[in-house]
């Protein structure tokens, strides 16, 4: 089956006891048995639940995968992932991740005996060059928050693959829809299903696609152990969104493309940051692994001031927090979702004080257009 298809169906049978053509919530904390071992292949609803399943059941289909273990954020997935691991592993990062994986790997679990390496993984060498004896996961953003950097996945998965080191992508800034990274080479895909595959901007949860069976044996044992899963409501909502994820990740990608191409041309950005513009540095890669460009822009405008004024002035756009919902979100990494990363390594980056992030909704793209122009002229005004 198709995309489209698959993102509708998979996992979505018809309800067995009453034919509902959506799968219901099956919010109940544990399951009547028949007698001692005898039940229906539910027991208690940490570790199984038929709405969370049927959930797995379509990620794993959409990314590619053997396997799904879904979670109760994009962070908690992340964790579980990293628990794969022992004290005294080292694991190779991309420099530029969201800072809450930054704060993950370097104000915890740097405290349990990880190490934890960060490289500008957009030239695989430097990945080679980072490897040690104990090296046992590479973890990489591709694009990557906020400057939207690319990491050639299949070089750097002929690394890890000759080096028997796992490679982990986090794939939320594309969705599965615009880029399959097991199909790349990688091991273990991550999201946070919060952004794009929920798309509505109403549920919190995270997701771990798996293809090794020793990995998947062991998920399966993690999400038991630790407990961190996706609630059956929340697991609802997402699978309703993957339903629409292929017609609202075209629109993303249609309007972020025309967003990306205005805000190129103005004159009061400095930079534009968006993999689909030509002039992006990395657009051939781009179009190589990617089949779409999304609707994930940053602009620089050169100042605190300057982003105040434009983060301030938007009236259609929503200052907040988070990406991948129906409506356009705009936000200030440096002070929001980057705050943890420390500022000398923020500027280093490129995350700078001037540093804005649009998160481009499926609104009508004039609207957004018009609210970005008018909010940009306050700019030394």
């Amino acid at each position: 089956m198709k995309f489209s298809t698959e993102a509708i169906h998979a996992g979505q049978e018809p309800d067995s006891a009453t034919g509902a053509v959506t799968v219901p919530i099956y919010q109940t904390s544990t399951y009547a048995q028949e007698g001692l071992g005898k039940h229906k292949g539910f027991e208690y609803a940490r570790t199984q639940n038929p709405t969370r399943m049927a959930l797995e059941r379509n990620l794993a289909a959409l990314e590619k995968g053997r396997a799904c273990f879904a979670f109760a954020s994009g962070m908690a997935a992340t964790n579980a992932v990293m628990t794969l691991l022992r004290s005294g592993d080292h694991v190779i990062v991309s420099d530029n991740t969201y800072g809450g994986t930054f704060r993950l790997f370097d104000k915890v679990l740097r405290n349990f005996g990880l190490e934890f390496s960060y490289v500008d993984a957009r030239e695989p060498q430097n990945v080679e060059e980072a490897a040690r004896a104990e090296t046992r996961t590479v973890f990489i953003e591709t694009p990557t928050n906020p400057v939207m950097s690319l990491v050639d996945m299949r070089a750097v998965s002929e690394i890890t693959r000759r080096r028997g080191i796992r490679l982990v992508v986090d794939n939320t800034f594309m969705s599965p829809f615009f880029q399959r990274p097991l199909e790349m080479g990688a091991d273990i895909v991550v999201h946070s299903t919060t952004k794009y595959l929920n798309g509505h901007s109403d549920s919190v949860g995270g997701a771990v696609i798996l293809n090794d069976e020793e990995d998947i044996r062991a998920m399966a044992f993690i999400q038991n152990a630790a407990g961190a899963i996706l609630s059956p409501m929340d697991s609802w909502l997402v699978m309703r969104g993957t339903k629409t994820l292929a017609v609202r990740m075209r629109q993303h990608d249609e309007n972020g493309r025309v967003v990306a191409q205005f805000l190129a041309e103005h004159p009061k950005i400095q930079k534009v940051y968006y993999p689909g513009l030509k002039s992006h540095p990395q657009y051939e890669l781009a179009e190589r692994q990617m089949s779409g460009f999304g609707g994930m822009i940053s602009f620089e405008t050169g100042s605190l001031e300057n982003a105040r004024q434009v983060l301030e002035s938007v009236r259609l756009c929503t200052l907040g927090e988070s990406l991948g919902g129906v409506e356009t979100l705009i936000s200030h990494p440096a002070t929001m979702t980057h705050a943890s990363v420390p500022e000398a390594e923020r500027i280093r980056l490129g995350i700078t004080d001037g540093l804005v992030r649009v998160s481009v909704g499926i609104e009508d793209v004039e609207d957004i257009i018009a609210d970005l122009d008018q909010a940009l002229s306050k700019i030394g005004s």
